[in-house]
């Protein structure tokens, strides 16, 4: 279906900003707490942990802590990465925390322009125009999942790229009141204009919504790719003490956090025959861009290691580590009954 360009016309625009602005005055979300601060530094930690996450997550479990344990850019600075990574712990997309520490290591306050807030570590277009938008009061649009969808449904276009978002962006932007304007249109995406069943009766874009007899149809679906499936055997290694093996990921995938001994099942590891080898049994895990199928092993050594990435069980949960180690530690726990169970 062909995207309609039908220019708006400038009085249904005015109304329609009259409306939305009515409309989020009675049903906006405006007890978010990113909403009710003019912290910049606050509202850059919200914009970062919204990136590929519900507001529900990130605002039951991460934000208050988060900023309660580093409360400005100085004191995320001043921590050590394993810190910024255990808080993050259960968010996800882990590379944002690591830039979010980069970015605290270069600057003392956030710059106000655009472009120079997409200098910074993994800030890019979206994040920079938010932060912009929300903590500098700038008169830019935002883009994020909603309101890509409000765009589609107005302008009644099948599938618009990235230049044409930001072009319908600016067009439909209420630059008078440009923060809250910003925050209605998220909010029109999430409450009205839902992906699916939207309340087109009550939505305050009725008057100029080119899509809203078939708002189904827009954007277009995408065609679902396949998600790969990525096989690996890991292995805890376990010393006579009790003590495992441990280390920080380098790569850019889960970069700093905690992992056991990972490799192909075609390869064939040298544990095999330097240590007793248990089957501890098997895990998967989801994540946004393959699926890992795990058998999980414990590889027993004959004497106590010593130095650096060995740790007693509940050393090892103090680190940072994701939801498959979390898992694989829970096998080991079940197969050592550790802790033991209350009488």
């Amino acid at each position: 279906m062909a995207a309609k360009n039908t220019p708006l016309n400038p009085a249904l625009l005015a109304e329609f900003h009259e409306k939305l602005n009515a409309w989020y005055g009675r049903h906006g979300r405006r007890s978010l707490p990113w909403r009710n601060t003019a912290d910049p530094y606050a509202i850059y930690v919200s914009e970062i942990m919204l990136q590929q996450t519900q507001v529900a997550t990130v605002l039951e479990r991460f934000y208050l802590p988060f900023l309660a344990r580093f409360p400005t850019l100085q004191a995320l600075a001043a921590a050590d990465q394993e810190e910024v990574l255990k808080s993050w712990q259960g968010l996800g997309y882990y590379n944002r925390a690591v830039n979010l520490h980069r970015t605290a290591k270069l600057i003392s306050a956030l710059p106000r322009r655009v472009e120079d807030l997409m200098a910074l570590p993994g800030i890019g277009r979206n994040t920079a125009h938010a932060i912009a938008a929300f903590a500098h009061r700038a008169p830019v649009p935002v883009m994020e999942a909603n309101v890509k969808r409000v765009l589609h449904r107005i302008f009644g276009a099948a599938r618009l790229n990235e230049k044409a978002l930001w072009d319908k962006a600016h067009v439909l932007l209420n630059r008078n009141a440009a923060f809250d304007h910003n925050q209605a249109i998220m909010d029109l995406g999430a409450l009205i204009c839902t992906p699916r069943a939207p309340a087109c009766r009550r939505c305050p874009a009725q008057t100029i919504c080119a899509g809203k007899k078939e708002p189904e149809c827009y954007p277009q679906a995408k065609q679902a790719k396949k998600t790969p499936v990525r096989r690996r055997n890991i292995y805890i290694l376990r010393d006579q003490m009790g003590k495992i093996h441990a280390e920080p990921r380098k790569s850019r995938f889960l970069h700093g956090m905690y992992r056991f001994i990972e490799i192909e099942p075609s390869s064939r590891s040298t544990l095999e025959t330097s240590a007793r080898i248990v089957k501890l049994g098997h895990v998967t895990q989801v994540y946004s861009h393959f699926t890992l199928e795990a058998e999980v092993y414990l590889a027993e050594v004959a004497s106590a290691m010593q130095g650096s990435g060995w740790f007693a069980p509940a050393e090892f949960r103090r680190l940072p580590h994701s939801k498959a180690e979390e898992k694989i530690l829970a096998l080991l726990e079940k197969f050592l009954d550790w802790p033991p169970a209350q009488p």
